[in-house]
């Protein structure tokens, strides 16, 4: 039976929900202030249903969308905006001038011969 969206949730249920590790969670509770699920006795992490939300959006961005922990915290903070790409797409969409043309088009074949050998 699962729980109301409102909720709130112990570390190990929102792990398991999300499929993050719980030292994930925990690690991210360093780095991003704005995280910050109730404690209780024995220091048990409640998730109110803000922090989930939170957690998800930082799930997003670091691996959905590409962008590193300071990216992220940026976004947070307010002082970037969230694009509706990730940055590898923006960059490459935009010809990023630190990924010159034949760079692009080597690791385009080395990731064809890398296919390759995965599928012999």
């Amino acid at each position: 039976m699962a729980k109301n969206e409102d909720a709130f949730r112990t570390i190990g249920e929102l792990s398991d929900d999300l499929g993050i590790a719980q030292h994930i969670l925990r690690y991210w509770e360093t780095r991003f202030p704005q995280l910050k699920p109730m404690t209780r006795a024995g220091n048990r992490r409640y998730y109110r249903p803000d922090d989930v939300a939170l957690v998800k959006q930082i799930h997003s961005l670091l691996n959905e969308h590409g962008y590193t922990i300071k990216g992220v915290q940026k976004i947070l903070a307010g002082k970037a905006d969230a694009p509706d790409e990730s940055p590898a797409a923006a960059s490459a969409s935009q010809g990023d001038p630190a990924l010159p043309a034949d760079t692009i088009a080597r690791l385009k074949k080395v990731r064809d011969t890398l296919a390759e050998a995965l599928a012999e």
